[in-house]
């Protein structure tokens, strides 16, 4: 009998089990900048305001002249942004604001509610501006649903990197052997030492090994294999492209194939609560859903208080973050 449950990742969102609830892997080759933060080319023949078709390589997602995502609501649950190419520029209904790029990670806790934008500028108006990131939504228990917001940046200069023997391993929430990385924002489900979360992106060489920890009873693992070939783990065959569900908490041996392969492993305990969810708001029952649009139209939680519903950042800002009580925080040099 298999020791995993494996599903195609197939179109976004990738599968989740509890306590994430969304995965996305955005990966665009996006052209040359216009000197105006949006695409050196022409946007004909794209669906401006919601284009996923991905033309040319690319998307302009909810933008209409830069890429991104601009104002949009979230109450009820966390999303954890891991970047690895291209850059972002954060503004929010705190009045929090931030750039940043590969290897940073932007956690978030919505909690009772916040409105921010997500927008990918495109800097460089003489060559390509990769991107590619994760976005991952964690939910919140019951009793910190309607914590306080929360912003962190956690730069990549501190979040741990483990490389041997082929392997790398970048250790966003959760322990690999000593590496520990800056602690997630306090009413996370990930700051509950039993919760066990754990975010890693995997690099494998050809040919490298991995073991994997056993983990504790109860906690369940979820392996996306979304590049390379010839993977097994545990002695089984994964195709590339999958969603591997551990099915037990015993270690598991990943062995490589003839190309490199990468894998994004999410892993918690269950929250083991009921979930309502509707479009960017995640609750425990559908009236606390009918609540939050209410007080999203009563309050707009807390209005919008940048000029743009593109907000850019100026080219020359670098990465940094400002934090509702006006302090400002740049990576470590």
């Amino acid at each position: 009998m298999s020791r995993f449950v494996t599903r195609p990742l197939g179109s976004p969102p990738w599968p989740c089990i509890d306590p994430f609830l969304f995965c996305v892997h955005h990966v665009d080759a996006y052209p040359k900048g216009n000197g105006a933060f949006g695409p050196a080319a022409p946007l004909s023949g794209r669906q401006i305001g919601q284009d996923f078709a991905g033309k040319d390589g690319w998307n302009m997602y909810h933008g209409s002249a830069i890429p991104g995502f601009p104002p949009h609501p979230h109450r009820g649950f966390e999303t954890v942004t891991v970047m690895r190419r291209g850059l972002v520029d954060h503004s929010d209904s705190l009045g929090a604001a931030a750039r940043f790029g590969p290897g940073d990670v932007q956690w978030m806790t919505a909690g009772k509610g916040i409105v921010h934008s997500e927008m990918f500028p495109l800097l460089d108006a003489s060559a390509p501006n990769p991107l590619e990131l994760f976005q991952i939504w964690i939910n919140l228990p019951p009793e910190d649903k309607m914590v306080d917001p929360h912003f962190s940046m956690l730069w990549g200069e501190t979040v741990p990197r483990v490389e041997a023997d082929g392997v790398e391993v970048v250790v966003v929430a959760g322990a690999l052997g000593e590496q520990r990385p800056p602690s997630p924002p306090p009413k996370s489900w990930a700051s509950r030492p039993d919760s066990h979360v754990a975010i890693w992106t995997i690099r494998l060489a050809p040919g490298a090994r991995l073991l994997l920890p056993a983990v504790a009873e109860g906690v369940v693992r979820t392996l996306h294999v979304f590049a390379g070939a010839g993977l097994k783990a545990s002695g089984e065959a994964i195709a590339t492209s999958t969603a591997v569900f551990a099915q037990d908490p015993g270690e598991i041996e990943l062995v490589n194939g003839p190309v490199a392969s990468e894998v994004l492993l999410l892993q918690g305990r269950p929250i083991g609560r009921p979930v309502a969810q509707y479009g960017p708001f995640v609750m425990s029952n559908r009236a606390e859903i009918v609540a939050a649009f209410e007080d999203y139209q009563r309050t707009r939680f807390g209005g919008w208080p940048w000029p743009s519903d593109e907000p850019v950042h100026a080219p020359d800002a670098g990465r940094f973050a400002r934090y509702p009580d006006g302090s400002v925080a740049r990576p470590p040099e």
